[in-house]
């Protein structure tokens, strides 16, 4: 007999072996697994759904409600059905249980993967090709693309000294941000991109500080933040220069910094999600697009 379960802690450790029979491409630990669902600021046990068949778990979903102005979205963040059950209709009863429930909450459209704030991925690997199909069995359509790259950092040197010394002449300096900035970097997060507040945030519980920040004459015009999702695992981002400030190399000295201090934290490599314009973190790093993502969503019911 199928039951339908909110999430518990102490689901996690069936969770994690299904993720690892399962999620080929991605390795998913008891650390990231956590930061996905229990450390999202809108965490809502009633859309962490597990589906079990008598005593085992056959399949999850971990979804979030979010209102950004006023549009109400519902993100599916991960989910995985096991093998053996997949085509058996359980992956069909996990996501109509999702949708209603996100139907409940208001939301007016529901997205695969992406979520704003903290996030897996960028949409569905390509790679996952029989998933897609699952979807769009279900009514999911793509409305866009995105790609991760890769960048080897253990045998690179990410030296700005020219770079900042050439924007020195034009009074703008780069720093790592300290809590002394906290006021003027969130006055500016919040005046120019504010879906990013709370990854910004999270860049304040590394030590040192994992943002970087440029300023001319005292007042920023840009930043370069890393580790504000999966942290640890040396995801870039996010980053931004104000228009009229761009081309000058701003973006690419921020870029290095984080680079730099990935590589003192001991990471080998860095991942740039969302890694557009491509050609800027070829350049910039000699960063190599490493997975393809399609982005799927549908209207609520």
């Amino acid at each position: 007999m199928r039951v339908f379960k909110e999430f518990s802690e102490t689901d996690i450790n069936s969770i994690l072996q299904l993720c690892a029979n399962t999620l080929q491409w991605d390795a998913i630990n008891e650390t990231l697994l956590r930061e996905k669902i229990l450390d999202d600021p809108d965490f809502d046990p009633q859309l962490a759904s597990t589906l079990w068949d008598d005593n085992q778990l056959i399949a999850f979903l971990f979804g979030v409600v979010r209102t950004f102005q006023t549009e109400r979205t519902a993100y599916i963040k991960c989910f995985a059905v096991d093998k053996k059950f997949q085509r058996q209709g359980a992956g069909t009863q996990l996501f109509r249980e999702a949708e209603q429930r996100f139907s409940a909450q208001k939301a007016e459209r529901i997205r695969i993967g992406e979520a704003p704030v903290n996030y897996l991925h960028p949409g569905v690997d390509t790679r996952y090709s029989d998933a897609i199909l699952f979807l769009k069995a279900l009514g999911y359509t793509a409305f866009g693309t995105s790609i991760m790259m890769q960048n080897d950092i253990s045998g690179q040197e990410f030296s700005t000294q020219s770079n900042e010394e050439i924007l020195a002449q034009e009074d703008i300096e780069l720093a790592r941000a300290g809590y002394d900035d906290m006021q003027d970097v969130f006055e500016f997060v919040e005046s120019h991109f504010p879906r990013w507040r709370t990854e910004i945030t999270f860049t304040y519980n590394s030590l040192p500080v994992s943002l970087h920040i440029a300023r001319r004459q005292g007042t920023i015009i840009g930043f370069a933040a890393h580790n504000t999702n999966n942290f640890g695992n040396g995801w870039f981002g996010p980053i931004a220069v104000l228009p009229e400030f761009q081309r000058k190399g701003i973006g690419s000295a921020l870029l290095k910094r984080c680079m730099q201090d990935m590589k003192d934290w001991g990471l080998e490599q860095a991942l740039i999600p969302w890694a557009e314009p491509r050609a800027f973190f070829e350049q910039a790093v000699q960063a190599r697009v490493v997975r393809n993502f399609i982005r799927l969503e549908k209207e609520a019911f």
